[in-house]
């Protein structure tokens, strides 16, 4: 292991911002993929369909089974005045820390109207500004949220998203994500399919995606960034799988940084894992022996963030520049709606 202390900057790369994808593609795989095979240092340029050529017998593939809530709520104080809230996580049945904006109208005590049937009362506010507060319904809150709330998209999604589905992995099962595992966007039940079909063998875990996710790296030496933190959760059934593809010597290869930040939190230094679920602030930066993971399905991210330096954990920081920088070159669209990675 090398003592190189990394600053921020070394992760970064320029992109036009015409690259940066406002929409998802249409269909789900019909987006681009730049593959990566480490040992042959060799790069291809495919369509996300084509991944199954990639994908073997017995390889085992791990998703993020989380769900994005429709987080982004529009209330109105007693006299009128605007409020967005965005729902960051639950603490209790009713009680969640929230962003507000603007946070000078939301002080301890204020209530806030959403809709007819759902209002909220701040009761606190943490050292790092979230408010906590409680809701007051009437009738399923889930029902009403998916009612009244929106997606709460990335800040550079600037174009309407039509569809709420279209953020949504089609294998979403567990609601208490403030932003979608972009990775897995790309994958549709016919190629999920197919891929079973093959041979391969799709184990889900859950890791609820915070908004931390697009925080950005505000030390200039990395190691003192203070990653947020996360909630996961691996079942018996899906460690058992994992501890057998491994023991078997068969690859395991996370769909995205959230699968991948899931794996790593949970095993051992062998690799090996038991069925767990906590909090995770995991923070994985070059150099770094990923005990779990062989290989990665994943989306171009922002420069200078934690995910950028994740991903270069796998392939060495130069190449992880020289590969963005290829895919600059080639147009591919990059963030949260666009185009994705295969590393093996």
């Amino acid at each position: 292991m090398t003592d190189i202390q990394y600053k921020k900057s070394d992760f970064y790369y320029f992109l036009p911002e015409e690259q940066i994808a406002q929409t998802p593609a249409t269909p789900r795989d019909s987006s681009r993929l730049l593959v990566y095979d480490r040992k042959q240092d060799k790069t291809e340029h495919k369509i996300f369909r084509d991944v199954e050529e990639y994908l073997n017998k017995g390889d085992l593939l791990v998703v993020n089974d989380t769900k994005v809530l429709p987080a982004r709520l529009f209330a109105k104080t007693e006299h009128g005045g605007a409020v967005e809230v965005l729902l960051l996580k639950r603490l209790e049945k009713d009680r969640w820390e929230v962003l507000v904006k603007p946070g000078k109208k939301c002080k301890i005590g204020v209530k806030l109207n959403i809709s007819p049937t759902l209002s909220l009362i701040v009761e606190g506010i943490t050292d790092s500004g979230e408010r906590i507060v409680r809701f007051i319904y009437d009738g399923v809150f889930e029902e009403i949220l998916d009612e009244v709330g929106s997606m709460p998209l990335p800040p550079y999604i600037k174009e309407k998203l039509h569809d709420k589905n279209r953020y949504q992995t089609v294998y979403a099962k567990h609601e208490g994500s403030a932003a979608a595992p972009t990775a897995g966007l790309h994958f549709t039940p016919e190629l999920l399919q197919r891929l079973q079909d093959k041979g391969v063998e799709i184990v889900k875990v859950t890791l609820s995606v915070g908004l931390g996710t697009f925080r950005p790296v505000k030390e200039d030496i990395i190691t003192n960034h203070k990653m947020h933190s996360e909630y996961y959760s691996v079942s018996k059934e899906a460690a058992l799988a994992i501890n057998k593809a491994k023991a078997e010597g068969r690859r395991v290869i996370a769909v995205g940084t959230t699968s991948v930040r899931t794996l790593e939190s949970a095993a051992d230094e062998n690799g090996l894992l038991t069925e767990c679920s906590g909090d995770t602030q995991i923070f994985i930066y070059p150099p770094y022996k990923f005990k779990c993971v062989d290989a990665l399905i994943t989306n171009f991210h922002l420069p200078e963030s934690t995910l950028v330096m994740l991903v270069a954990a796998l392939t060495g920081r130069e190449k992880i520049l020289d590969l963005y920088n290829t895919a600059v070159a080639e147009k591919y669209r990059f963030f949260s709606f666009g185009d994705a990675m295969l590393i093996l």
